[in-house]
């Protein structure tokens, strides 16, 4: 597969590397000259050009309509957006993941600008201090299908009608807008059968429509 990423800085060239090792063809642009030359001595697998991912004409010269996948890796979220945008728009790349550094701008990043995937970390930090410390709230792992469906977590508390009232899988009834993909039960992950009772500290992973996330959630919140 052929994969295009733009930033050469730690996380551009972790992800060039992690790639290459895969045996991907990965082209990586870095728009400062000394930083490209460093990196193209550091991953010699990788096709390390000196040049600005936010540049059509850079974009057109490693010929992006040939690429499976792009990656909008820089520091800089309004970067990220153009070139996720002229990934999708200008070159119909399939697939195009774009970082998210700030949280605050986490809205931006969707299909309007050509993002299928939207990576934050801060908001990954976020849910996973989160998933330390609560207990009967809703995590959101991921957002899905450009941001209709999300992959979210909850940890039941002994109130939670799943665990209270005692009632199966099946006999929860949950709308058509809610799945349990899995249930972690003492750090082993156990796959959602209909007969399967819900325990407290159960680690429930659900995908569910955005807009109704906590409504779907409702039988395992107290």
């Amino acid at each position: 597969m052929r994969v295009m990423i733009a930033g050469g800085g730690s996380v551009g060239m972790a992800i060039a590397l992690d790639l290459v090792d895969r045996h991907h063809d990965v082209v990586l642009l870095e728009h400062d000259a000394d930083i490209a030359e460093k990196i193209r001595l550091q991953l010699p697998g990788v096709n390390v050009l000196h040049a600005d991912g936010c540049e059509v004409t850079a974009l057109s010269q490693i010929d992006l309509r040939t690429v499976d996948v792009a990656i909008a890796a820089t520091g800089d979220d309004e970067d990220n957006l153009v070139i996720s945008w002229l990934a999708k728009q200008e070159f119909g790349v399939p697939r195009v993941i774009s970082r998210i550094n700030n949280s605050r701008n986490e809205w931006l990043f969707n299909h309007s600008w050509g993002v299928d995937v939207a990576v934050s970390t801060p908001a990954l930090i976020t849910s996973l201090v989160d998933e330390a410390v609560e207990v009967g709230s809703i995590i959101n792992l991921m957002d899905l299908a450009h941001g209709k469906m999300r992959l979210i977590e909850v940890t039941l508390a002994s109130s939670a009608p799943a665990v209270a009232e005692g009632r199966t899988l099946n006999e929860l009834n949950l709308s058509d807008a809610v799945r349990v993909v899995a249930v972690v039960r003492s750090d082993q992950p156990l796959v959602p059968q209909g007969a399967m009772h819900f325990y407290e500290h159960d680690h429930v992973i659900l995908v569910v429509r955005a807009d109704s996330a906590e409504d779907c959630a409702a039988a395992f919140i107290g």
